[in-house]
């Protein structure tokens, strides 16, 4: 029996910041040791957490800025539990496959400095997930800014500055807004009684009509920035171009996640009325991304600009599922963002070792890979094969959810959302086909002579794994993202619609 008293939860999102806090005391090779042991000491915790939490309530509550109303309080609820496991699932994996970062030509800083930032980014993303406290969670939401863009500015392609800055413009632009949001926040709790952040006292607090729908509006747009939803998108793609593969990982597997999570979180549950009222248009702005970020994919002349893409039409057929209300859709919807965390991963991660070898991220400069490094060629067809939902693979189930909730509610909608599921198909396999088979080019022949080794395989192999382990059963995770789903239908007051039969009077 675990003791009330152990903050487990602080514990877990301390543990890699002091990780990168004693990163700054060791060099050379044990640097790298030392990093990876204590991102591995982070995954056992977080899954000890996170089955922990399946049967007992954990969470922690501590005066923080009594003035206001703010706490530093700490609560692992289902959607937080699967957000937990994906951290800590990739973060180790990210460290061994950028174990030689700081050698790569042209790099800013060492090794250690970029898993120091990793774990710091890994603690903060925690803090964000676990944070029950409206304040907290902003300040949280902005902290891992610092870390991400570092990340980037410090490790990567030539015009790898430039990116890092657009990143940092787009994000800060998101949260000014939020603290818009989360001022007018403050002020209602105020004007009720005694101000409070806690997300269980706004919950109680009447936001419906003119000022909710304004600081839902905050807080959405900030949302959409960091999921990204189209016409926010910009910086993604040319931060995934000139960032590494490891940075681009965590970018958009993790720290891309706090726009869907905070989505759930923050506007449908505190804002329920303002949720509906924004609905319609919502849905829409999702498709459009859907499509936009699919037609961009097959198009894309570069392998990691085409990965940035795919994730922008993920991420509008995640926001459907949100807001399509129901339980279906939004279980698919939380069990869709752990997916796509992985898929997106190992199809960054591998994308990442093909463009080291080549020395470009150009498709033209590729063909016929399959013949030089089969080992490669493979784990690439099968992380694309999860980014287009193939049955089998648990991004499969999580979108069959979504697709089968949200015809529920929106049968037009969904039919067309369908041509989605056509074009990931489309822009998977002609991407696959044009690196991966025909004849051998000379220039491939010389530079991607050499086949994944035994660190870039222990680096991508357990993600495929999960991957195809949950396609079959996944009933573990898919309990946890319904048992979510409820949780926020019932905080909503939303209903599934009854189920209707073709020619019923």
């Amino acid at each position: 029996m675990i003791n009330d008293s152990i903050p487990l939860l602080s514990i877990l999102a301390l543990l890699p910041l002091l990780g990168a806090l004693v990163l700054t005391c060791v060099r050379g090779a044990a640097a790298r040791v030392v990093g990876l042991c204590f991102a591995f000491a982070t995954t056992a915790l977080g899954v000890f957490v996170f089955v922990l939490g399946l049967g007992t309530h954990l969470s922690e509550t501590l005066p923080w800025i009594r003035v206001i109303g703010a706490f530093y309080a700490l609560e692992l609820d289902p959607m937080s539990a699967v957000m937990v496991l994906l951290t800590v699932i990739l973060t180790p994996l990210v460290l061994i496959a950028e174990w030689h970062v700081g050698d790569a030509e042209g790099a800013r800083w060492s090794t250690r400095t970029f898993f120091a930032l990793a774990l710091a980014l890994e603690g903060l993303s925690l803090l964000v997930f676990l944070a029950s406290d409206v304040l907290l969670f902003y300040v949280m939401f902005e902290a891992t800014l610092i870390p991400m863009y570092f990340m980037v500015s410090g490790f990567g392609g030539p015009e790898r500055a430039a990116a890092a800055v657009k990143f940092l413009l787009f994000s800060l632009a998101g949260g000014l807004v939020m603290l818009v949001g989360v001022a007018g926040l403050y002020a209602v709790s105020a004007g009720a009684g005694e101000p409070s952040f806690l997300i269980r006292d706004l919950m109680a607090l009447d936001l419906g009509g003119g000022i909710g729908h304004w600081l839902f509006a905050a807080f959405f747009f900030a949302f959409a920035v960091k999921a990204p939803m189209a016409g926010l998108h910009t910086w993604l793609p040319d931060t995934a171009e000139q960032a590494t593969a490891g940075s681009s990982t965590m970018l958009v597997g993790i720290l891309d996640k706090i726009g869907t999570f905070g989505m759930i979180k923050i506007c449908l549950t505190i804002f329920p009325e303002a949720s509906h009222w924004a609905t319609p248009v919502i849905l829409v702005w999702a498709m459009v991304s859907m499509f936009y970020g699919a037609l961009m994919a097959l198009g894309s002349p570069d392998l990691l600009r085409f990965v940035s893409y795919t994730s922008v039409s993920h991420f509008g057929f995640m926001v459907f599922g949100v807001f399509a209300l129901t339980t279906q859709s939004l279980s698919g919807s939380i069990f869709y963002m752990l997916n796509h965390g992985f898929s997106t991963a190992a199809m960054f991660l591998v994308v990442g070792f093909l463009v080291k070898r080549r020395g470009t991220a150009a498709i033209e400069a590729y063909g016929g890979v399959q013949k030089t490094a089969p080992v490669l060629a493979g784990f690439l067809l099968l992380s694309g094969l999860s980014v287009l939902a193939l049955p089998g693979m648990s991004s499969f189930v999580s979108e069959f959810l979504v697709m089968a909730g949200s015809w529920q509610r929106y049968p037009v909608h969904t039919a067309v959302l369908t041509l989605g599921m056509v074009l990931a198909a489309a822009y998977v396999l002609t991407v696959y086909k044009r690196t991966m088979t025909g004849p051998v080019p000379d220039d491939v022949r010389k530079h991607v002579s050499t086949d994944l080794n035994l660190r870039e395989r222990l680096a991508v192999a357990p993600l495929l794994v999960l991957l195809i382990f949950f396609g079959f059963f996944p009933r573990p995770l898919l309990q946890v993202a319904d048992d979510a789903a409820r949780n926020v239908m019932q905080t909503v007051g939303e209903t599934d619609p009854a189920p209707t039969i073709q020619g019923e009077n």
